[in-house]
This record gives structure tokens, C-alpha cells and sequence, in this order.
């Protein structure tokens, strides 16, 4: 698979008559013409305005000049007055303006290859513990089969073992080896020391010991006193973006901070051992994973850092009791506990995609998107036209996508509403195809795939988008700062990029 984003131009028609204009003419370029003419149609008002001024300035004489020049000394109050006010608006503009928010590195963490987990060891280990049905197993099978996931993905010790031996120790160790992990590797890559951090946000929904997981990274690495922490708990895999915006929001009222943020799931606690199917999926998607970020408002890290943080959107559906539940963590009839998936699911995301992007477009869509959108809604709405609805191109806002990597049927969703290729797919599935959904931390594994692969260009812009219970709909836009060098990069790819794209079927018979 080439990096052409866009489809190559059917060949020239081989027939004497007049061409097919709607086959010969990609109404995709006329639409991109567009869109040139309306982002830059202020430049092209503004470039005759200067060149009239200009010659009005080259036309004037020295004589001309100086009769302002008298004119402004007996006006000496309003220019007082005029200048006073410039640099007060000046100076409050400074001091008000929100600080810009750098992502100098980030890292994710790969686990061991003893943690590997091929789709017939987890049959076939499945098939061990004697927890599960003839009927369960086959239900299993059949999710794997069709899930996306491939033969190399990671799952924890206590899992693997036969018999399983989940507990609370088993655990804190696996978190522990997630979360030191990536954070060191962070803490080379940047060359931070852990002193420098005053601000450090995790977010894990399904494991929240005493202390917290953000206490133990304290402790572990003797993380100042004053420093202010979040554990965040119980939000889903768009937690992420949700320490995303947090950190945002702390690094505006304290400057020159350091942000860390983790995001992780836990599964040793988790792997659910009963025989419901709306619990079993998660058991098939969930894997081993985690990634730390670090933020910085500091103006010195600019040059050397990455990304800049451009936008934020949350969106809540909690309020609404389908949204709610689709969802949930709960006993099944035997007492044992797992995560339900609700056959609403879809459905739900569907809907808070929808909010979400209508409060992201007016954003990030530039002018062209805008008008089109106002047009096919004012013909609706008011003219009572039967057209349908303009679904905005998000590719002419975005030049990479990041899309929670939560199965196989998600990504397929999204690329149909979204009207993308199988290039801005590409991050989002193999991800899923190499490490699975490892919750809120895909993201950036998505992300490090598309540095791996040499696609970051300076200016570059990537949505990242999440979806998470309760039920929440996150969005992150970040700006490429400058263009990533894939051979300088340490990530789980960088040993293995050149093995992919791979082709994913749609299902994968397990041997």
C-alpha cells in the first residue's frame, strides 16, 4: 500500500465524442478548488488593498508627509490618548491570552514477548481454565475471528497462567510494570527529571487500589511534594483525552510546569471468568498496554517539542439512561463481575459522534466547509428543500486521524461516516491488529505508527477521538511543531514498521 491519499485519476477516455465531464472532471478537485478560493479568498481582498495603498504612498510627496506630521502636533491629546490605549489593549491581550500547550514527547510502552498472546493460545488457554461453556468458547472464537486483532498482541502473567491467578498483588505488578515502564522510556526520551514535574494526571477505569496508581509513581520516583496529582478512575478508554484537557486547564494557572500524564487499563482484575456474552466480548478486545505524555507550557520548549495542543472538545451523554448504561461494569447471575457491552452501543457512539463534531467543526473546518453546511441547512430548514444533509469533509481540517482503535466494528463506522480512506485507517487498524484496544492509551500508539511510518510533516494537524462509558465522545487536535524523523525515534514500532500495512480479513480462521 503507497502513502497516495488520494485515488489516482481514472485513464483519458478513448472516444472521439465530447467527454463526460462527470467522469473525465473529479468533482473532488472542483470541490478542493473551492476550498482554496473561500480559506484564501481574505488574502485575495486584502493583496489589491495593500497594492492601492502602496501607491498612494508612492504617489505622495514629502510636502504631503509633513502636513501630517503638523497635523498630528496639534492633535498632541489624541495621540496621547490613542497610544495610551494600544499599549494598554496590547498589554492586556499578553496577559490574558490563553499560555500555548507543548507535547515536548511521549512514549508507549511494549510489553515483553512472554506476554504475547496468539488467537488459538487464548482458545485454547480459555478452554483450561474450565470456566467457560462449550457454547462460551465458541461465541469467543467466533468475536476473535472477526475482531481485527492479530497473533501478536500482549496480555498480563496472571492471565496466562494456568490456572489464572488474578489478585490484588498480581495486579499492582502488572500496573506497575506498565506504568514505570513507559514513564521511563519518556523520561530518556525528554531528559526530564522527575523533580521537574508539578502537575501528574493518570487515568485507569477499571483499577483504582489504595494508594492510588498516581501515588505509586510518586513514590516510585520521589516526585516532589508539592506537586499536584489526579487519579482519575471509571471514565473509559476516552479518558485519555480527558487528562488531555485536564492538564490543559492546570497549565494555564501555573506556569512553567511540566505535565505527566498516564493512560493505561488494567486487566489482570478484569478478565472476566463467567459465561455472559455481552461480558465475554471484552475479554476478546481488551489487551496489555499503556503511554505516558508530557505537556509543557514552558515557551523554552517550543523548539523541541513536537506536537502543540490546538483543541479540545468533551462531549457527555451520562444524562440521557441508554447512553448511560451501554456500558457497565456488574455481577452477572453466578456474582462474577465483568464489563457489559450493551447492543446500543453503536448506536450511542454514533450519537455522541455527532455532538461532538458539530461543536469541533466550527473550529477546525475552514470557511469552505462552513458555507456548505450553512447553505444545505438553510435549504432544509427554511426553504424545505429535500436534500440531505452536508456532511462536512474533515480531511480538508485534519491531514492525520487517530481513532480510539475499540474493534473492528468502530473503525469500519467511522470510516463510512467520515468518508475516509484506508490511508487515514491505516494507524487505527494496525494498531488494533498489533496490540489490540489497550483502552485509552490506542491513541498513541496510533500516533507513534504514523511517525514510524514517516507521515508527521511540519504543520501537519491529527484529530485524535475517543469514546469511553458514561458515555463520553473526546476529541484532541494537535499541531505538527516540527517534521518527526522516523529513524530518531524510539517507539514499539520502530523495529517492526516495515512488516506493515498488513492485509486484515474479515475473518481469520483460528487453527
Amino acid at each position: 500500500m503507497t502513502d497516495a491519499r488520494q485515488d489516482a485519476p481514472s485513464p483519458p477516455s478513448s472516444s472521439r465524442n465530447l467527454p463526460d465531464f462527470k467522469n473525465s472532471v473529479k468533482l473532488k478537485y472542483v470541490k478542493l478548488g473551492y476550498h482554496h478560493l473561500i480559506t484564501h479568498g481574505m488574502y485575495l481582498i486584502l493583496i489589491p488593498l495593500f497594492g492601492v495603498i502602496a501607491l498612494q504612498l508612492y504617489r505622495s510627496s514629502s510636502k504631503d508627509f509633513y502636513d501630517i506630521w503638523e497635523h498630528l502636533q496639534y492633535n498632541l491629546i489624541s495621540v496621547v490618548v490613542c497610544s495610551t490605549l494600544l499599549v494598554f489593549l496590547s498589554t492586556l491581550y499578553f496577559l490574558t491570552r490563553p499560555r500555548p500547550v507543548y507535547l515536548v514527547n511521549f512514549s508507549c510502552y511494549k510489553p515483553d514477548e512472554s506476554r504475547k498472546c496468539t488467537k488459538k493460545m487464548f482458545m485454547d488457554q480459555s478452554r483450561l481454565t474450565g470456566s467457560f461453556t462449550e457454547a462460551s468458547l465458541e461465541f469467543q472464537r467466533k468475536i476473535l475471528e472477526r475482531s481485527g486483532l492479530g497473533d501478536s498482541t500482549y496480555l498480563p502473567e496472571a492471565v496466562l497462567n494456568i490456572p489464572p491467578n488474578p489478585s490484588m498483588k498480581e495486579a499492582r505488578k502488572e500496573a506497575e510494570t506498565v506504568m514505570f515502564g513507559a514513564i521511563d522510556e519518556l523520561f530518556a526520551k525528554t531528559s526530564v527529571k522527575a523533580k521537574d514535574i508539578g502537575i501528574l494526571i493518570v487515568n485507569c477505569s477499571l483499577f483504582n487500589p489504595t494508594p492510588s496508581l498516581s501515588a505509586m509513581i510518586v513514590n516510585h520516583y520521589k516526585l516532589r511534594g508539592n506537586i499536584k496529582s489526579y487519579n482519575l478512575g471509571g471514565m473509559g478508554c476516552s479518558a485519555g483525552l480527558i487528562s488531555i484537557d485536564l492538564a490543559k486547564d492546570l497549565l494555564q494557572t501555573i506556569p512553567n510546569s511540566y505535565a505527566l500524564i498516564v493512560s493505561m487499563e488494567n486487566i489482570t482484575l478484569n478478565w472476566y471468568f463467567g459465561n455472559d456474552r455481552p461480558k465475554l466480548i471484552s475479554n476478546c478486545l481488551f489487551r496489555m498496554g499503556g503511554a505516558a505524555v508530557l505537556l509543557s507550557n514552558k515557551s523554552s520548549d517550543k523548539r523541541r517539542s513536537k506536537y502543540r495542543l490546538v483543541n479540545t472538545v468533551r462531549t457527555n451523554k451520562g444524562a440521557d439512561d441508554k447512553c448511560f448504561g451501554c456500558v457497565a461494569q456488574e455481577e452477572d447471575a453466578e456474582g462474577k463481575i465483568g464489563v457489559t457491552l450493551s447492543k446500543d452501543l453503536m448506536a450511542v457512539a454514533g450519537d455522541a459522534l455527532k455532538t461532538n463534531i458539530t461543536t469541533l467543526g466550527p473550529l477546525v473546518l475552514p470557511t469552505s466547509e462552513q458555507l456548505l453546511f450553512l447553505a444545505t441547512l438553510i435549504a432544509k430548514k427554511f426553504f424545505k428543500m429535500k436534500i440531505k444533509p452536508y456532511i462536512p469533509d474533515f480531511k480538508l481540517a485534519f491531514d492525520h486521524f487517530c481513532i480510539h482503535a475499540g474493534g473492528r466494528a468502530v473503525l469500519d463506522e467511522l470510516e463510512k461516516n467520515l468518508k475516509l480512506n484506508s490511508w487515514y485507517m491505516e494507524p487505527s487498524r494496525m494498531t488494533l491488529y498489533r496490540f489490540g484496544n489497550t483502552s485509552s492509551s490506542s491513541l498513541w500508539y496510533e500516533l507513534a505508527y504514523a511517525e514510524a511510518k514517516g507521515r508527521i510533516r511540519k504543520g501537519d494537524r491529527t484529530w485524535q477521538i475517543a469514546f469511553g462509558s458514561g458515555f463520553k465522545c473526546n476529541s484532541a487536535v494537535w499541531k505538527a511543531l516540527k517534521t518527526i524523523n522516523p529513524a530518531k525515534e524510539r517507539s514499539p514500532w520502530v523495529d517492526e514498521i516495515h512488516q506493515f500495512p498488513v492485509d486484515v480479513p474479515t475473518v481469520s480462521s483460528i487453527k
